[in-house]
């Protein structure tokens, strides 16, 4: 695992700008709380891909992946601040992670057209997934 002492990061300019502190981004992107209801919508839908690498209590039965750890209990082995920065740029935490930035955009390869400088998630989108994954204990 690697983890950086602080790493300050510019995301696109309609995106606020975070900082990485150790293993954590500490303060929320967006300013405002989190909504776990529609964090749960965010990790279970296609459009996000979260069950194709992570086994996700709630999935209703479909067919999860195997290839990341089960976000069951993920909430009680993370702080809100390493799951923030775990979704902004997992690579931060592990170079060899297969997870996609979901919110850094820059110094990125192979980034289809339409997404070049855009956040997969916008930054209350992390916020809400945040919030539903620290339920998740």
């Amino acid at each position: 695992m690697l983890a950086l002492a602080s790493c300050a990061t510019v995301a696109p300019d309609e995106s606020p700008p975070y900082r990485a502190e150790g293993d954590a981004i500490r303060l929320s992107l967006s300013g405002a709380p989190g909504d776990a209801a529609r964090g749960r919508e965010i990790v279970l839908a296609r459009d996000f891909n979260c069950p194709l690498c992570h086994a996700v209590p709630e999935a209703g039965g479909r067919a999860m992946g195997n290839l990341a750890p089960p976000l069951n209990g993920v909430g009680a082995r993370l702080s809100e601040g390493q799951l923030r920065l775990r979704i902004v740029d997992s690579l931060l935490v592990n170079r060899e992670t297969i997870m996609p930035s979901y919110y850094r955009t820059a110094g990125l390869n192979r980034v289809a057209a339409d997404w070049r400088g855009k956040p997969i998630l916008t930054a209350q989108q992390v916020e809400d997934t945040v919030a539903y994954l620290v339920t998740l204990r």
